[in-house]
C-alpha cells in the first residue's frame, strides 16, 4: 500500500529515502523494504542516491538495512572508481565475516560477482574468499556459492 502511494506520488520517494538514510530503527528498515519493492520495477529511481547508499553501508548495523541496500545497489549501474573501492571492501569484509547473516553474505557475493564482470582483477580473490567460507557456512550459502563459483570459472 505504501509502495503504491509513493509510485502515485513520486515526490514522496525522496522523503522515503530520507527516512531510510536516517538509520533509525525500525523506520529505516521499513522504508528500505518499501524502496526495495518499488525499485524492483523502477531501478532508475536509485541512481541519484547510489553513492550515498554505498557510504551508508558502513553505518548500517541492522541486517535488514544491509541486505536491502546491497540488493538495491545490485540494480544500479556500477559506481565510479572511488566508490567502487569502498563497495568492494565492504562486500569482501561481509562475505568472509563470521558475524554477518547468510543473506548479507549472499548479497555481497552477488554484487562482487557483478563487479568482477567489469573488474576481472577481483575474480581470484572472490573465488578464494568463497571457497574459504564453504566449509563454515550453511547449506543455503554453499548452494549459492557453488553457482557463483561455476560462473566465475567460465
Amino acid at each position: 500500500m505504501v509502495a503504491d502511494l509513493v509510485i502515485q506520488n513520486p515526490e514522496l520517494f525522496e522523503v522515503l529515502f530520507g527516512i531510510f538514510l536516517s538509520n533509525e530503527e525500525p523506520f529505516s528498515r521499513r522504508a528500505a523494504w518499501v524502496i526495495d519493492t518499488i525499485t524492483e520495477e523502477r531501478p532508475i529511481l536509485l541512481l541519484p542516491f547510489r553513492d550515498k547508499m554505498i557510504h551508508m553501508l558502513t553505518l548500517f548495523g541492522h541486517d535488514g538495512l544491509k541486505r536491502h541496500t546491497l540488493r538495491m545497489l545490485n540494480r544500479t549501474p556500477l559506481p565510479d572508481e572511488s566508490e567502487m573501492g569502498l563497495l568492494i571492501t565492504i562486500c569482501f569484509d561481509w562475505l568472509v565475516s563470521a558475524r554477518e547473516s547468510i543473506a548479507v553474505k549472499v548479497s555481497s557475493m552477488d554484487l562482487l560477482y557483478r563487479i568482477s564482470l567489469s573488474e576481472p582483477d577481483i575474480r581470484k580473490e572472490l573465488t578464494d574468499s568463497i571457497e574459504w567460507r564453504l566449509e563454515e557456512e550453511s547449506a543455503g550459502f554453499r548452494s549459492h556459492a557453488k553457482k557463483v563459483l561455476k560462473k566465475l570459472r567460465c
